[in-house]
């Protein structure tokens, strides 16, 4: 494909972008504009050539399916899809491309790849990270994730780092993100006593009506936290016990994450299992067979905010 079919292209699809915006937003289309105008009869030229996505779901599900095809896309990270479920995942949370999204501590940025490219035309990314230390694993992380950035402008130009400080944190101007998501983190607020104010800054920085959505690994129905922290497993009911009393009602749970072959009795806990694989090659081939972890994932909403009372 030559320079120009491919510039043409994307203009094409940027097009069609805003056109969808547009419908969301009750906007005047140009498609809008030719149906309303009087087409003569001389005309040979269709009034509408572009015909846009049926549903905001629809568009959704398609450019989740482009980014996830991206070439920049690590193909150790496509290999994890199987265990991690992305497109469902993020469309079980209700991410759409014109959307402000907060993800908090993102690692190396797996669903960064994902998500910054979704956002980088329509919405905004925004990757909440640790304020690091001289020594901590934060300061690679964050390091880690500014190069992706900036290695690649055409995905990631319009993408944002934030960093926080973990006993009093704040991600944003308050009521100014649409959804707030963190994968795999909870258990580490948990050992490390952060994890209610985590939650309650999640609640501030959210839109009334705006979506937390929570994936973490999932304890044995029963479990108690002390019992299992050290793991990295945790009981359901705690994190909901922490969202529900920063002030979030939980809308939905879902199975999409689930994997019944965890049995979460390793020697070295949830890390035993892969990516990590923390023996190294011993039974590496069991702990491979079992894949990641068993994980719950919940969406919350921040309730919306009381109708003002008609005088």
């Amino acid at each position: 494909m030559n320079r120009a079919t491919r510039v043409a292209r994307k203009g094409t699809v940027r097009l069609a972008a805003a056109v969808l915006l547009a419908a969301w937003l009750g906007l005047p289309t140009l498609a809008g504009a030719q149906a309303a105008r009087p087409v003569s009869a001389e005309s040979d030229q269709p009034a509408d050539t572009l015909v846009p996505p049926t549903s905001a779901s629809d568009f959704t599900a398609a450019q989740l399916d482009s980014v996830l095809a991206g070439s920049w896309r690590s193909a150790a990270n496509r290999a994890r899809d199987a265990y991690r479920h992305p497109k469902a995942t993020l469309q079980f949370f209700g991410v759409r491309p014109d959307r402000t999204v907060i993800e908090i501590t993102p690692g190396g940025g797996w669903y960064a790849e994902i998500l910054a490219p979704l956002l980088n035309d329509n919405g905004h990314y925004i990757a909440a990270e640790k304020a690091p230390t001289a020594d901590s694993e934060a300061r690679s992380d964050d390091s880690a994730l500014r190069r992706k950035f900036a290695a690649d402008p055409a995905h990631y130009g319009n993408a944002r780092i934030v960093q926080f400080e973990p006993k009093a944190p704040v991600f944003g101007a308050p009521a100014s993100a649409d959804l707030v998501l963190t994968f795999r983190n909870v258990h580490n607020w948990a050992e490390a006593g952060t994890a209610p104010a985590m939650f309650k800054a999640f609640f501030a920085v959210l839109k009334p009506g705006g979506v937390l959505g929570v994936v973490d690994h999932r304890a044995a129905d029963g479990a108690s936290l002390e019992a299992v922290k050290s793991s990295g497993y945790l009981p359901t009911d705690y994190v909901v016990k922490l969202a529900t009393e920063a002030g979030f009602t939980l809308d939905e749970s879902s199975e999409i994450n689930a994997n019944p072959k965890d049995t979460r009795d390793y020697p070295k806990g949830v890390w035993t299992l892969p990516p990590t694989l923390a023996l190294g090659e011993k039974d590496k081939a069991k702990y491979q067979a079992i894949g990641e972890s068993d994980r719950m994932t919940l969406r919350f909403v921040k309730p919306a905010a009381p109708a003002a009372a008609s005088h």
